[in-house]
């Protein structure tokens, strides 16, 4: 990966399609945070923020870069991101924050999968043993939605749930990774709510995840892909969960059993894990259904916020 240094530099940038936009860049060494975004004509794009919640550069404005949405852009490997930082020094293609929409930083995975039960606290919090091996399920492409879209509350369930998490992007195709080899196949982190329907998951479906897992809307996801070596340790992040703006989960990654290069070695056992492959990797105590004395579920016209230190926020209305 790369950090940015910008010198100081006044540009006035005019592109089709691309909004102009009078800049001043400073001299900063910069984090890379990947996103996908449609402008106010609706085209959807691939782009770099500046900063967490800053303008944007658009990487696909110039036509230097060959790829259609970030999953392309991932399997591009190191020549795409060296694209992408000759594209950002220039100063060129940078779109208002406020002419932009954010949609999922990742749309259209091959996979989704899932670790349970992978916080010591959230363990404890069910009152059962920390698991000797990652417990893994998954969602579908079909439950993504971006960083400030609505989750839509299924008639079919009355005990809808809350869960932040860690997700960790693969960045290119493995096998039977060794663990010591695992984090070389990794592109960076998001922020995703594993929004979960208790009753399906819990107590119908013969006690199986899945359907409770992976309704429509049910995994949103954003705002930013933040690379691995943009962030100061994956596994020590502060990471919380908010309805109404009232506090329901707050721990920290230390508290995964299982890290992110044990997770990707273990899968990788069964399975072979692509470019943009998401792996949400487990939510810590404070879930609603394990609240005392009585649990706590969604209702319509809840806001769920989902913050990981270093990564950024998402907020996402039930409807």
């Amino acid at each position: 990966m790369f950090s940015l240094l910008i010198k100081q530099s006044v540009r006035v940038v005019c592109r089709p399609n691309v909004q102009c936009v009078s800049f001043q860049t400073r001299q900063f060494h910069e984090k890379m945070r990947f996103i996908q975004f449609a402008s106010d004509n609706g085209k959807e794009s691939v782009g770099v923020e500046l900063e967490n919640g800053g303008d944007v550069v658009d990487l696909l404005a110039s036509g230097k870069l060959q790829c259609g949405n970030m999953v392309q852009f991932i399997k591009g490997g190191q020549h795409n991101l060296d694209i992408a930082k000759s594209i950002i020094s220039s100063g060129q293609d940078v779109v208002k924050r406020s002419s932009v929409h954010l949609l999922a930083p990742i749309t259209n995975p091959e996979k989704v999968l899932c670790v349970g039960m992978n916080y010591v606290d959230h363990c404890a919090e069910q009152n059962q043993p920390v698991p000797t091996e990652p417990v893994i399920f998954n969602k579908f492409a079909n439950c993504i939605v971006g960083p400030t879209d609505n989750i839509i509350y299924p008639d079919i369930t009355k005990e809808l749930d809350w869960e932040v998490e860690l997700v960790i992007i693969i960045g290119k195709s493995c096998k039977n990774v060794k663990e010591c080899d695992a984090m070389d196949y990794v592109f960076g982190y998001t922020v995703a709510h594993d929004v979960s329907a208790r009753d399906w998951q819990m107590k119908r479906n013969g006690k199986q995840w899945l359907l409770g897992k992976a309704m429509d809307t049910f995994c949103p996801l954003g705002p930013a892909i933040v690379t691995k070596d943009s962030i100061s340790d994956p596994h020590n992040l502060g990471i919380r969960c908010r309805v109404n703006k009232e506090t329901m989960q707050d721990s920290n990654t230390t508290q995964l059993v299982f890290k992110t290069d044990a997770i990707v070695a273990y899968i990788s056992q069964f399975m072979t894990l692509q470019a943009g492959d998401l792996i949400l990797t487990g939510t810590p105590p404070g879930v609603g259904v394990f609240r005392k004395p009585n649990p706590i579920f969604l209702k319509r016209g809840d806001v769920v916020e989902c913050e990981i230190d270093e990564i950024g926020t998402i907020t996402n209305k039930v409807v």
